[in-house]
């Protein structure tokens, strides 16, 4: 038994190093390719000058949150969730008042399931911590090294830092500020979160009974539009699947990429479909959030979180910050957030964003006018926002192209609570 083990052990650090290694390939290459587009954030001869800066990002990766039914299952053994000594800083996750944590119901539902090999599902790999990792390093080179823009080491006033209250989010917060100040510290960082109920983070159709009212039977419909559909019945036919099973393109991709991205064996029939299924996954996300163009949806999705950012923005530039000296904020979230953001800003590529995926927001201020400016970059690539007159993009501008999907919470928090108008157009 023990001799099994040692070899499941063994076979566990060849995975996670083999998936270290296809990923370190793919993530030199993207640097490669986007060290000719993104320019240094505070060029000398610029006429901008960089005031604040805020990215949202998406965890690292993970082992998958369900598994493909009936189909041969990946060996998910705990060697693979092993933390790197250079992602340890010292931490403290609390509420937003600096409370304790708050209960993670979430968190406690991927609890209930084992994985094959004995890990739990949705849980951050030594794979995904060491991904935000080189993220806080590629911030720490454009805001420190190439620009003095952000203390060497790390300041809770220069710095905030939100997370969803789930484990991977955390623990790639975390990740991220290690390699971001290189772990110099001399305070605890803070990774606040909030309770399920008042999570802004992600679209919260448990929370918001009007979200949920206009999106669950887009969920259930995306399945069965004729193409998707047919194209179900063929992978589940290709797959050995009972026709009544339930599964969905989402599912499968989940199950497919997390295996991909850590060097593990998919089943060969699943080979083919690889582009389909891709395809598929996003044709169901965008029928959920981008149903009619209807507005309300990304609205009660991300209203209250590109609210926020906006509010962060503003305070900066009139000085009424409750923390004069920030400089940074940084959220940890999921796809499920930077969709639909993606979504709202008018430049979603139609593609699932990868583990780590970030979109970085800058405010800038012109140094002879005053006038302020947001520039918008997704996974390092400036964006041209569609409405605005340029990639640094007047506020003004910038404020109209996101009119029509911005929420305050409380007027948030008062329509997930109405049950008026809470069907889907």
């Amino acid at each position: 038994m023990r001799n099994l083990w040692t070899k499941a052990g063994v076979f566990g650090s060849m995975s996670a190093a083999f998936g270290l290694m296809l990923w370190s390939q793919k993530q030199a290459d993207l640097d490669q390719a986007a060290s000719g587009d993104a320019a240094a954030p505070t060029n000398p001869t610029s006429p901008y000058k960089l005031k604040l800066v805020q990215v949202l990002f998406r965890h690292g990766a993970r082992t998958p949150l369900k598994t493909i039914p009936g189909v041969m299952e990946a060996q998910w053994l705990p060697t693979l969730l092993e933390p790197p000594a250079h992602t340890h800083i010292d931490y403290e996750v609390t509420d937003l008042l600096g409370g304790p944590r708050p209960p993670a119901p979430v968190e406690d539902s991927y609890r209930k399931n084992v994985l094959k090999g004995g890990s739990f599902p949705g849980q951050l790999t030594t794979l995904g911590m060491q991904q935000l990792y080189e993220l806080g390093k590629t911030l720490r080179r454009r805001y420190v090294e190439e620009s003095p823009f952000l203390s060497s080491s790390f300041s809770p006033t220069e710095v905030y830092v939100r997370s969803t209250n789930i484990v991977r989010t955390i623990e790639s917060a975390k990740c991220l500020v290690a390699g971001l100040f290189l772990q110099k510290q001399t305070e605890t960082v803070t990774i606040q979160t909030t309770a399920s109920e008042s999570e802004i983070l992600y679209p919260n159709y448990h929370a918001c009974k009007m979200l949920k009212a206009m999106v669950s039977h887009r969920w259930a419909e995306s399945s069965t539009l004729p193409d998707i559909a047919a194209d179900l019945r063929s992978i589940k036919d290709a797959l050995g699947i009972a026709a009544d099973q339930h599964m969905d393109f989402i599912l499968i991709r989940d199950d497919m990429v997390a295996r991909e991205t850590h060097g593990l064996r998919c089943p060969s029939a699943l080979e083919t479909w690889r582009a389909r299924v891709e395809q598929r996954a996003v044709d169901m996300i965008y029928h959920v959030y981008a149903h009619n163009n209807n507005p309300e949806t990304l609205q009660l999705c991300v209203g209250p979180l590109l609210h926020s950012v906006i509010g962060n923005m503003d305070e900066k530039l009139d000085g009424t910050a409750s923390e004069p000296d920030r400089k940074l904020f940084l959220y940890s979230a999921h796809d499920t957030t930077l969709i639909p953001c993606l979504m709202a800003l008018g430049i979603y590529d139609m593609k699932w964003p990868p583990y780590a995926a970030d979109i970085t927001l800058e405010l800038h201020q012109h140094q002879e006018t005053n006038k302020p400016f947001v520039k918008v970059s997704y996974v390092g690539q400036d964006q041209l926002l569609p409405g605005c007159s340029g990639v640094y993009c007047p506020l003004e501008e910038f404020k109209q192209v996101l009119s029509a999907h911005l929420m305050s919470y409380d007027v948030y928090h008062a329509l997930c609570n109405s049950d008026e108008g809470a069907t889907d157009p």
